[in-house]
């Protein structure tokens, strides 16, 4: 089966998301050949002997940034062989990352994301190459690694033929604006405590009214901005 989709992750410390990406959900569509994702080690697309790859900012702020070099070459080499739908900047003061995004993306072909480090990156490379810059949460990172593995698993769960079941991932919290019911599997009874009566009843039009209910009144309490 020739992939589905394709995504090219560029970092300064790509063995970081090494492991991720040869585990679980994320190794079972590569091995499907329903996704292929590459790491980049912007190191190896360093101008100089030693491999540097980040200079210190102009104007005296603290920390290094990555420099435009390393990442516009990399890019460059991965453009003169594909086209990109997308080219992602993982960044804490990006657009939060949400289930409609994950659905959009997945939709795609090819996407290019860029796992900052250090300080961040050159200002350019966000000017003139990112068409996209996206946010894991109002938080800091000591890199974008593990953004662009959250990234690229919310995307590839949503492939088809990833998942045992597609319906799974359709019955997520989110995929219908609202955070899924309780879930509870055998045995019915645990130290005392029973599961619902109503989801013993093989009622399946009773189980879905009672899952809405659930659905909705979880969402309430938990995440009430869900329900405007």
């Amino acid at each position: 089966m020739s992939e589905l989709i394709r995504i090219d992750i560029l970092s300064a410390v790509p063995e970081i998301m090494e492991s991720a990406i040869n585990a679980s959900i994320i190794k079972n569509a590569r091995q499907k050949g329903i996704a292929e994702i590459n790491l980049h080690n912007l190191h190896d697309y360093s101008d100089n002997k030693f491999r540097h790859i980040d200079d210190y900012p102009y104007g005296g702020t603290a920390g290094m940034l990555i420099k435009c070099q390393p990442v516009f070459d990399c890019i460059e080499r991965l453009q003169s062989q594909r086209e990109y739908d997308e080219i992602i900047y993982m960044t804490a003061d990006g657009e939060n990352l949400n289930q409609s995004i994950s659905n959009e993306l997945s939709l795609k072909k090819n996407l290019i994301i860029i796992a900052g480090h250090y300080k961040g990156i050159d200002q350019r490379i966000r000017d003139i190459i990112v068409t996209r810059e996206i946010s894991i949460g109002d938080y800091v990172l000591s890199g974008g690694e593990l953004p662009a593995i959250v990234l690229a698993d919310s995307i590839v769960r949503l492939l088809p033929g990833v998942l045992g079941d597609l319906s799974s991932a359709l019955e997520d919290s989110y995929q219908d604006g609202l955070l899924e019911p309780p879930r509870y599997t055998r045995p019915a009874i645990y130290k005392g405590y029973s599961v619902p009566e109503i989801l013993l009843s093989g009622d399946p039009a009773k189980i879905r009214e009672w899952e809405i209910e659930q659905s909705l009144l979880k969402s309430k309490y938990r995440k009430p901005y869900l329900l405007d």
